[in-house]
Order: structure tokens, then C-alpha cells, then sequence
């Protein structure tokens, strides 16, 4: 076990970690929790961390609160042992487990225990959340069928189950939400002006965010205020969260890991694109805070530091995404060798510089799990039929092109927010080299896989 040097240690619940902080003791300038891969530590470029702001307070009518959703010991998101925990201690009560859009079905039976265990199933089993779009009256597209587990979904409310983003690291974003719903103003997530400058956009679309997450997941009934919507924007914006230790040693020891490190890391719209960064070439090697450990004395230093070479420079056979392989920005190859970077492009955050929602198969009908609603589009025009588990960015742009379609997240602190991806299909990052093994046929040795996951856990 390694030794933690944290000013301070949050309980695994965010329900503990609140109430043992009385108002009295002054805010912690850091948050150290344990994961499955060591420890996690959020600090905040404000200062202090303070938890009594509107971020932690239920403002709206069903209990809930931001930190329901975005739990500080869980990478500001929520896991699944997390959320089963809350489940045992409150037999399924707890602000989460809410019927609008906790349970597979805002209609299921929630009377007792055993009917809540099944209700809600998807957040147990995945650490989803149901989100309910409807097809936009301009589509291109119409539903033809809904083949859904739990008797609800059709053209007026889609049942869509995405991961809760975290709430921490923002600062490196280039849009809001999985299908960029809530940038404001609304313009395509395809490309970003690479010479604007995102701060005034970024924080107009969070605090959007934050109003309709209230009146939402909340089900608030009065508006936030303005200053409550600042608060908790203002908040978000300064903290940066990322795995501070674990087999190697503390992250920040002769290399470039941990918090502090990556709150001095700059970010711009555009940073290090593949195309056009209007300050230099794209540098494949966009992850560079180990590249001190190759020759360490420390075999778990060095395997980190192999893994961070082999997320830059491991060759990927791109074809077939929408969003790269049919953008003429890109010049709409047919097929390219890319790596890792080619789409986690900031350098040492990982995620896409650009507002770029692209669709890698995650989504596809081929992949859907029995307790995954599925969805037949048609395309009103040619006919052409998709099924998909969820059309994404085409529920915002109305867009054929658009389905299945969505960002990429921000990598920092992936060790502490399993399961993977934006419905929880990869319960741990073994899984998630699978998936690339399965859609683009990338070969992992062995040797190469430890080190990948060595290398992502260090995030």
C-alpha cells in the first residue's frame, strides 16, 4: 500500500465526506480518496475546496443535489460499486435512485426493495443515468421501431443510458455533454473555430448545463439564480482531478502526473489538432509525463512509461468513423494509420482539442446487450435502415450523418470512474483495449496491454 501525503482524505461516500467536514473547519485545499488503482487527489485552482457552495446543495424538489451524480471519491462522476453501496445502506432511497431518471423506466414499480433493485438496474449494473430525447420534427430520419427491455421508449422520449461526465477538469473541454447539447449558443459539434477562444462559450454552456441538470435530474421547479449558476460554474472550473499514486509511487516523483502538474498544462481550442492548430504541427506524442521513467530503476515506473509511448505511436488502422473518415477536414480518407492520439490529441489530458463528435461503433446495433434498448432509423430519403442503441449527436442536429456520434471524454483520473465509455460497456480498461481489438483490429501482446493499462491507470 502506498503511503498517501494528503492534506486531507475524503471518506469513500459523498454522503460521509460532507457531514465530516463541519462548516467551522476550514475547506481542504485538496481531496486525496483511494481507487482501485491507488489514489485520487482533486485540488482546485480557486483555493480552498469548499463544500457548502450550491454545487453540494439540493435545489431542487427530489432530494438530489450536483454531487449525487458527480461524487468527489469517484472522479467526480459515479461508479458502480459506489452506487450499489448507496443502494445496500438506504435499500435503494437514496436522491439517486429517482424515478425520472435513475430507474429503466420513469413508469416502473418502486414499492419495495426488490422491485427498486430491478427498476434500476441499469445504474446498478452500469452507472447509467436514462436520458430522455425526443427525434427532432426536421430529422432526417424517422424511427421505424423501439425494441425496448422496459416497455417506454418511442419517437417522443427515447430512452438513452450515458455516463454521468465528470464535473472536474473542464478547463480542457471543447463542448458540454456526450452529444454537445448543452453548448450555448448551439452551433454543430463537427469543428470548432480553431482561433476563438472557448472561456466565454464553455461557461455560458455550464451554466445552461447546471439550470436544466436542476430542473432536470433535480426536478427543481424555480429557476437557479445567476449567482447560483456562477457558483457552481466558477466552482467546476477550478478543480483538476488526477491519480496521484499507486504500485509506482507517488505520479509527480521525477515526472509530470498528478493534479498540480496537469492544472499548469495549457489548453486552447485547436491545441495539437491533427490539421490545423493555428500554433504548430500535431505531435503524435501528446502524452509526455512519464517519457522520464523508461529508464528507471522501478519496473511498475518503466511499464508506465512504455504504456504512455504505446498510446502515442501504437499504429490504428482508422476506417469507417464518422466524423474523421467522411470529414472533408480531414480530407475524408478512405482509411489512415493514426494512433491513439489521433483522436485523445491535448497534450497530457487526452481528450479531442476540437468539438469533433465522432462514432467508433459503440453505439451500433451490433453491439447491443440484451438490457439495452435498440433502435431502428430509417433514413426518409434513401431508405437506408441503422439500428443503433443510441443515435447521439442526430437526436441534436436532426442529421443522418450524426448517429451514433459522440465526444470523447477527458482521460484524467480514468482509474477512479469505471465502468468505460459513455453507456458503461467496459466495466474495467481490459475491456476497453478489447473493444479497440474488436472494431479496428489492434493487437495487444501481452507485455503491451499491461502496459497500456499501467499507463491509463497512472491518469
Amino acid at each position: 500500500m502506498v503511503k498517501q501525503r494528503s492534506m486531507w482524505c475524503a471518506s469513500f461516500g459523498v454522503l460521509a465526506l460532507v457531514t465530516q467536514v463541519p462548516q467551522t473547519r476550514p475547506a481542504p485545499t485538496a481531496i486525496t480518496t483511494p481507487d482501485p488503482a491507488g489514489a485520487l487527489r482533486t485540488i482546485s485552482t480557486n483555493g480552498a475546496i469548499d463544500m457548502t457552495g450550491p454545487f453540494f446543495q439540493s435545489l431542487g424538489t427530489n432530494g438530489r443535489s450536483c454531487v449525487s451524480c458527480h461524487v468527489p471519491s469517484e472522479a467526480w462522476s459515479i461508479t458502480v460499486p459506489g452506487v450499489r453501496e448507496r443502494f445496500e445502506k438506504t435499500n435503494g432511497l437514496d436522491p439517486i435512485f429517482r424515478l425520472n431518471d435513475g430507474a429503466n423506466s420513469p413508469t416502473a414499480d418502486v414499492s419495495t426493495v426488490r422491485a427498486r433493485k430491478k427498476a434500476y438496474s441499469m445504474l446498478l449494473n452500469h452507472g447509467v443515468i436514462r436520458v430522455e430525447q425526443s427525434i427532432p420534427a426536421n430529422a432526417e430520419f424517422q424511427l421505424m421501431f423501439a425494441d425496448d427491455p422496459y416497455h417506454y421508449a418511442s419517437a417522443s422520449e427515447l430512452s438513452l443510458f450515458r455516463r454521468p461526465l465528470p464535473s472536474t477538469n473542464l478547463r480542457f473541454i471543447s463542448t458540454v455533454m456526450w452529444d454537445g447539447r448543452e453548448v450555448n449558443p448551439l452551433t454543430p459539434m463537427t469543428i470548432a473555430n480553431p482561433f476563438q477562444t472557448n472561456s466565454d462559450i464553455l461557461h455560458a454552456s455550464l451554466s445552461h448545463q447546471s439550470l436544466d441538470a436542476t430542473n432536470g435530474h433535480a426536478q427543481g421547479i424555480v429557476d437557479l439564480t445567476t449567482e447560483q449558476r456562477d457558483a457552481i460554474v466558477n466552482f467546476e472550473m477550478g478543480l483538476h482531478t488526477a491519480q496521484i499514486s499507486g504500485p509506482a509511487g507517488f505520479l509527480d516523483s521525477n515526472a509530470y502526473g498528478g493534479p498540480q502538474n496537469l492544472s499548469g498544462f495549457p489548453f486552447y481550442i485547436g491545441i495539437n489538432d491533427n490539421v490545423n492548430d493555428p500554433n504548430g504541427p500535431f505531435n503524435t506524442n501528446s502524452m509526455s509525463m512519464y517519457t522520464t521513467w523508461l529508464n528507471s530503476p522501478n519496473e511498475y515506473r518503466r511499464s508506465i512509461a512504455r504504456g504512455e509511448a504505446l498510446f502515442n505511436t501504437k499504429p490504428i488502422t482508422i476506417s469507417g468513423v464518422k466524423g474523421l473518415n467522411d470529414n472533408p477536414y480531414f480530407g475524408s480518407p478512405v482509411s489512415f494509420t493514426g494512433s491513439c492520439t489521433t483522436c485523445h490529441n491535448t497534450p497530457n489530458s487526452g481528450n479531442h482539442s476540437l468539438a469533433v463528435a465522432l462514432n467508433i461503433g459503440l453505439a451500433d446495433g451490433s453491439r447491443r446487450t440484451p438490457d439495452m434498448p435498440l433502435y431502428f432509423l430509417r433514413n426518409t430519403t434513401t431508405g437506408e435502415v441503422q439500428t443503433t442503441t443510441d443515435p447521439g449527436l442526430a437526436l441534436i442536429t436532426g442529421k443522418w450523418k450524426d448517429v451514433g456520434r459522440f465526444k470523447g471524454p477527458v482521460l484524467r483520473g480514468l482509474a477512479g470512474r469505471a465502468p468505460y465509455f459513455h453507456n458503461g460497456s467496459a466495466d474495467n480498461l481490459g475491456q476497453v483495449l478489447d473493444f479497440y481489438t474488436s472494431r479496428f483490429g489492434v493487437q495487444f501482446t501481452k507485455k503491451e496491454r499491461n502496459d497500456l493499462i499501467a499507463f491509463l491507470n497512472s491518469l
